[in-house]
């Protein structure tokens, strides 16, 4: 079977996205996808080889879309300004596409090579940011890991429900990155 004109994967993962945005990666399934791009579910393998290598791809397209915000945000910054510029970035993307943000911590292959890269991309931008602390590479990569729980962690309970008290969100996740870049900034003065 040849694959439908117009149909190609960019729209099956853009498609898939909004889906998985919508009810939640879990329920994420062929027969919707399909149902969505008006096509035979047949017709979406010849562009993903079945549920477990469309959730691949979307963590891949994930992934790149992350880094993609990540950057964005932080060009032209330096210091505080693109840390929090970045990490503000990442929870936006987390509250505008929670299925796919979903996707990219579900990797289904720790070996697969290609989705270790698209994750390492992610960090670089991380990196490139926190080269203006001057930590050095092995200090910088544990503050990535801090970085990336706090982040992670707030998207991951808001993204729950978790937070329930009447309590503006901004305010507790600007308040929790002031916290770190002091901790950050006093780090890179004792390295100093």
């Amino acid at each position: 079977m040849s694959p439908r004109v117009g149909l190609d994967l960019p729209t099956v993962l853009r498609a898939a996205s909004e889906l998985a945005d919508e009810q939640g990666l879990d329920r994420l399934s062929l027969g919707e996808l399909a149902a969505r791009l008006n096509v035979r579910t047949p017709s979406l393998y010849n562009h993903v080889e079945g549920l477990p290598a469309l959730k691949r791809k979307l963590a891949l397209y994930g992934l790149e879309r992350l880094r993609d915000v990540m950057a964005s945000a932080a060009v032209g910054k330096s210091g505080d300004a693109a840390v929090r510029a970045m990490s503000e970035a990442y929870v936006g993307f987390a509250r505008m596409h929670p299925g796919v943000y979903e996707a990219t911590f579900r990797a289904t292959d720790p070996n697969d090579e290609e989705l270790d890269r698209a994750s390492y991309a992610v960090v670089q931008v991380v990196m490139r940011v926190l080269e203006a602390y001057g930590l050095g590479e092995e200090r910088t990569l544990h503050m990535i890991r801090g970085l990336r729980s706090i982040l992670h962690g707030f998207a991951s309970i808001e993204q729950a429900g978790g937070f329930g008290l009447k309590l503006d969100t901004n305010v507790s996740f600007g308040l929790l990155l002031d916290t770190f870049l002091a901790g950050l900034r006093a780090t890179s003065e004792g390295e100093a």
